[in-house]
């Protein structure tokens, strides 16, 4: 159980600080709040893959993924949250 909980914080805090960069804006967040991204990120990461290979099926649909899936997660986790929070971010030409 203390190993799960180790690798949720380690690779929630990669995979949230991997999704801040690579979506453009500026995101004030804490180094808790980019591990709970990544922690939010990694379970999105893992329905998207039962949705999509039905692999492991016997684990459920919601479940933890690897890095990739959770850095995919997390980038989807951070535009919901800009979008429900309604922080709009213009571009300078």
């Amino acid at each position: 159980m203390v190993g799960f909980i180790i690798y949720l914080l380690v690779i929630g805090l990669v995979a949230g600080y991997i999704a801040r960069a690579l979506v453009p804006g500026r995101d004030p967040m804490s180094a808790w709040g980019t591990v709970i991204l990544g922690i939010i990120g990694s379970f999105i990461g893992g329905f998207i893959g039962y949705v999509l290979t039905h692999k492991d099926a016997n684990g459920g649909a919601f479940q933890a993924s690897g890095i990739i899936g959770s850095i995919v997660g997390a980038v989807v986790a951070l535009l919901v949250y800009r979008a429900a929070t309604g922080r709009h971010h213009k571009h300078a030409l």
